[in-house]
């Protein structure tokens, strides 16, 4: 579950807070007093039964606020549905904090816990409270990045697929446009070994293609030429091995196209049931993945980004300053949120295709000396406003509306 920063009081509490640092199989949790003297120090197993005995010693100790390092999960499901406040500490501040207590810089779980107590305690006024985005939201963002995972498997499954194909049958290797695609994989079916691809002939390829779908079956004496020039793989006795190898690595491709279409019509589903979708679809080039991307890692709950600049620091698309005395160093931002980072920039990355206003950004940033991921950074953080305006208004993106490309079109229509 992603979640949103919410305005809280900012008053130090007085009541006593609890952090709690999360792990996969159980949990640390401490407890501090007003004055951040320990009460309670414990630990809880990641179970419903745990989870249960967690909220109920936190209620028992008068806890109100929580400190944890990670903004989602069943944990902070739980304490949120216990209408417990919740205020995320992130791992890279955690890690400045525990010098407040010792400069020998160990890990401990229960150590951490004790800090992200207190740091509620004493720096309440620097954090804000969570507020969870609708179930549409996360539902989708669950289905997105299954989706994204399924893409990057399939990617290294047709690499491996690629390794292989260099001895066993190189001449399969580029002779459709996409290793993965359709075609090539009922090719490799058909035909997963040197042996059996010296069987084809013009002709008989040409019958393939035909009885197989392809598009273009005239192609045949290019797509046989290819394939006769490119080196022998190997033949013989090896050669069975060496298919069943194909088989096995074309079968899992495919399984991994299939599973990625089911995601897709699901994303498909949950967009067009969106309250939100039509301020995404409404963008460049966004179609209805990049589109559901860009919506599920923004989110729903407004509150989150107050302004424009808090949406394209998390997303990394504005720079890193660090200043001491007269020296000024700017640079990449790291400490971002990387999925959001990774929606934005192939959203931005394509949209100077299809938006003039977009492409007289990159031109001009290329021309600025910046290379390609620069430039579209650039092209991000000005996408980020423009989005960030849509989104807090509910408003779908409207290029008759929006100024700057409008300025742009009407000089570029003057005459010279």
């Amino acid at each position: 579950m992603s979640v949103s920063l919410g305005t809280g009081s900012g008053r130090p509490t007085d009541r006593p807070t609890a952090g709690i640092d999360w792990a996969t199989e159980d949990h640390a949790v401490s407890v501090v007093d007003p004055q951040g003297v320990q009460l309670e120090r414990f630990a809880v197993s990641h179970t419903a039964a745990g989870l249960r005995q967690l909220l109920g010693r936190l209620h028992r100790a008068g806890v109100a606020e929580v400190g944890i390092e990670r903004p989602d999960g069943p944990v902070v499901e739980a304490l949120l549905g216990a209408e417990l406040t919740v205020l995320v500490v992130a791992p890279n501040q955690l890690r400045s904090l525990r010098s407040r207590y010792g400069s020998a810089g160990n890990k401990d779980d229960r150590f951490d816990a004790f800090v992200l107590a207190d740091t509620v305690r004493t720096d309440r006024a620097r954090l804000q409270p969570l507020v969870a985005d609708s179930a549409a939201t996360v539902t989708l963002r669950m289905t997105v990045r299954a989706r994204k995972d399924l893409v990057a498997a399939r990617v290294a499954m047709a690499n491996q697929l690629r390794a292989h194909l260099q001895t066993t049958l190189p001449g399969a290797i580029g002779l459709f446009r996409d290793l993965d695609s359709g075609i090539s994989l009922r090719f490799l079916t058909r035909f997963p070994s040197q042996d059996k691809a010296d069987w084809l002939s013009v002709v008989r390829l040409q019958n393939w293609l035909r009885a197989a779908g392809y598009n273009n079956p005239r192609n045949a004496p290019a797509l046989h030429a290819r394939l006769t020039a490119a080196p022998r793989g190997t033949s013989g006795a090896e050669a069975a091995g060496r298919a069943a190898v194909t088989l096995a690595l074309v079968a899992a491709l495919g399984a991994l196209r299939e599973q990625i279409r089911v995601l897709e019509q699901h994303i498909a589903d949950q967009l067009t049931a969106h309250p939100d979708a039509a301020i995404f679809t409404s963008l460049p080039k966004s179609g209805t993945v990049r589109a559901a991307r860009l919506l599920a890692e923004i989110g729903d709950a407004r509150g989150r980004f107050p302004t424009p600049e808090a949406l394209t620091c998390l997303a990394g698309a504005a720079p890193s300053t660090r200043q001491s005395g007269k020296a000024k160093v700017v640079s990449f931002r790291w400490a971002v949120d990387k999925q959001l980072r990774g929606a934005v920039i192939d959203f931005a990355g394509d949209s100077h295709h299809a938006n003039p206003w977009a492409a007289d950004l990159y031109t001009r940033a290329r021309a600025r000396g910046h290379d390609h991921p620069h430039a579209v950074r650039v092209l991000a953080r000005a996408w980020l406003h423009v989005i960030w305006k849509c989104w807090q208004d509910r408003v779908p993106y409207d290029p008759a509306k929006h100024r700057a490309l409008q300025a742009l079109q009407a000089l570029q229509a003057r005459p010279a």
